[in-house]
């Protein structure tokens, strides 16, 4: 890539609020030029200071194709690609409705296409990119009662895998992002399915009483945002990233290594499920 420091640009999704937020700020302090889509983001709002507001719907490619066509004008060819948006419905696997996994599918997995679509003729014009994609520690493991997310994020990391097989000898980087529990979750992308059957009630808000607990522990955002701006200013990009507190990332480890069944019982067990 030919770009010097002070002309890198970054288009940044789900730059609204959490992870996405934090990491097109940290960007944004590094020195990158940065395009930062959300759905909240009215049309041409004012940049601050090189970080430019633009509305984005990942669900939708008309959007999509605005989006880009405006960063691009407005900033010039991208550097990099961090797509960061996601949502999240709880509630049963076995029962959640086909709108309700389509949605949670729409904005995490094909969202990601969609905007991986608009970028990789303007990186191959360019020499070259580099694409952070999102996916969490449950693209890893299970959580209960989050199996539209984690099926998403499970097919994140596979996808990211062959399009970094694919584009690595176009001098395109695909990375994944794999954070645990963070503070400050924005609760609007966070929904409950409309139908939880009686008997998994008080299980599904055990789970939710433990997902508040851990999240109001997590770790930094900042932090997060200025782990993934560092890795993009490498030369080269890890395949990974994982940004998680010990006992999630130990317990990626036991997922390998424990029988089936004793892993999911001890999850169970820690989510009271």
């Amino acid at each position: 890539m030919t770009n010097a420091r002070t002309q890198r640009v970054a288009w940044v999704t789900g730059a609204s609020s959490g992870l996405g937020k934090a990491t097109a700020l940290a960007l944004h302090k590094a020195g990158w030029q940065v395009a930062a889509g959300a759905r909240s983001f009215a049309g041409d709002m004012p940049d601050m200071g090189g970080l430019l507001r633009l509305p984005l719907d990942v669900t939708d490619q008309a959007s999509v194709d605005a989006f880009a066509a405006e960063a691009a004008s407005r900033l010039g060819t991208p550097d990099a690609l961090v797509l960061a948006a996601g949502i999240l419905v709880l509630g049963p696997a076995g029962t959640l409705m086909d709108a309700e996994l389509r949605s949670v599918l729409d904005v995490c997995l094909l969202g990601t296409l969609r905007l991986v679509r608009a970028a990789l003729p303007l990186f191959a014009d360019n020499g070259g990119g580099k694409i952070a994609v999102f996916s969490s520690i449950n693209g890893l493991l299970p959580t209960p009662f989050q199996g539209a997310y984690v099926a998403a994020k499970h097919a994140l990391e596979g996808y990211s895998e062959c399009l970094r097989m694919e584009n690595r000898g176009h001098g395109i980087q695909v990375m994944l992002v794999e954070p645990g529990d963070h503070a400050g979750g924005a609760q609007e992308y966070r929904r409950q399915a409309a139908e939880v059957p009686p008997r998994f009630r008080e299980s599904l808000q055990r789970v939710r009483n433990v997902i508040a607990r851990d999240e109001g522990s997590g770790l930094s955002p900042g932090r997060l945002g200025f782990k993934v701006a560092r890795a993009l200013d490498k030369n080269t990009l890890p395949m990974r990233l994982r940004v998680a507190p010990f006992s999630q990332r130990a317990a990626v480890v036991l997922h390998d290594i424990l029988p089936n069944r004793l892993f999911l019982y001890l999850i169970s067990k820690y989510y009271g499920v």
